[in-house]
């Protein structure tokens, strides 16, 4: 099961996206990834490291797996978080980064007051781009969910995925075969008897 890092930073991917992207769309990225930073502060994933790393892995999940180079899906798997985890809207991704992004980070974004249910059920309905991006998400959260310090969210997070994301993976070969193999190296997850509720 191939695995996603970006500890080495923006400046590193970057780089190894030299001979893939133009240097306008790698410039028109720098300026989302600066917007994420700015927004994310401090902020970090459940295991300790930097929100950067997350928002990094799932585009280079998009870029060097699936060959994405359509920089606006790009742009928007760098702020796919920044409306739902930081008092960051909408109408400001719009206003900076233009309709098509913001609508692609609408799609991915749950909206306040609705249920996880509602929202993961609404996938069904978003268009190929958006799904790109929220399977990119969930990649980079599941693909190390073994380090994540609380078993009953690890077992209820792999269950969620089972049920609700595979079927979204099935419309896309590459994600229908990761997820394939993802689920059967982490199904002990499902029957982890540890329970820190």
């Amino acid at each position: 099961m191939r695995t996603f890092a970006a500890k080495e930073g923006w400046p590193a991917v970057r780089a190894g996206w030299a001979d893939r992207l133009p240097e306008a769309d790698l410039a028109a990225l720098d300026e989302a990834v600066a917007f994420a930073v700015r927004h994310h502060g401090e902020q970090t994933r459940p295991a300790g490291e930097p929100y950067l790393e997350h928002l990094l892995e799932a585009t280079r999940v998009l870029v060097e797996a699936l060959g994405v180079t359509d920089v606006d899906v790009l742009r928007a798997a760098v702020l796919h978080d920044v409306v739902e985890d930081t008092p960051c809207s909408l109408d400001e991704v719009r206003d900076r980064f233009g309709e098509r992004v913001a609508t692609l980070v609408g799609w991915v974004t749950k909206p306040e007051g609705g249920t996880r249910a509602a929202y993961l059920a609404s996938l069904r309905d978003a268009p190929d781009d958006a799904l790109l991006v929220k399977l990119a998400d969930r990649l980079s959260n599941v693909q190390r969910l073994d380090t994540h310090p609380r078993p009953a969210k690890r077992r209820a997070y792999y269950e969620e995925t089972v049920r609700d994301i595979l079927p979204l993976a099935a419309r896309h070969p590459w994600f229908r075969d990761w997820f394939g193999s993802w689920r059967a190296e982490f199904r002990g997850l499902a029957e982890d008897a540890s329970d820190d509720r």
